[in-house]
């Protein structure tokens, strides 16, 4: 089952849509519709998420961007993972750590960052790499929706 990071409260969704609050899953987007507050646009997601195929699962991960990569970011996504200035070595743990991983689990690591550095993220992926793959893949869809909450409330 998928779960979502919890709010406190009801948001109303923020003018930004659900497009862009999925960025680069379009077919979960879809699915999903832009009626209601965030609770109600995550729930959808995650019911979406859970009647979708492994394969269709694995796609919206995977066109999430890559920890700790610059090239290709919306500006959105650049923002997000912009806390602070990072290391060349940072840089290059993130860079070896995402590749053990997609070859570990066949798909892209995905955690909510949103005020952490990448340095703080190296150990958040070096234990996740310690993982079996299907609570890796829940979880990896549990922070892609987080990811998604965030930005449904804070446009």
């Amino acid at each position: 089952m998928i779960t979502c990071h919890s709010s406190s409260r009801r948001s109303a969704v923020s003018s930004i849509g659900v497009a862009e609050a999925f960025e680069r899953a379009p077919l979960l987007a879809e699915r999903v519709g832009e009626d209601g507050d965030a609770d109600a646009i995550i729930a959808r997601a995650r019911a979406a998420l859970a009647s979708m195929s492994e394969a269709e699962r694995i796609a919206v991960l995977d066109a999430h961007p890559r920890i700790g990569a610059t090239a290709g970011l919306s500006s959105r996504s650049a923002a997000e993972q912009s806390a602070g200035t990072t290391d060349r070595a940072t840089l290059e743990a993130l860079e070896r750590l995402n590749a053990e991983y997609e070859h570990a689990f066949g798909f892209r690591f995905v955690v909510f960052v949103r005020g952490r550095s990448r340095a703080e993220i190296v150990p958040v992926l070096e234990a996740r790499l310690g993982r079996t793959r299907a609570p890796e893949l829940a979880t990896g869809l549990d922070e892609f929706l987080a990811i998604a909450r965030d930005r449904l409330e804070r446009g």
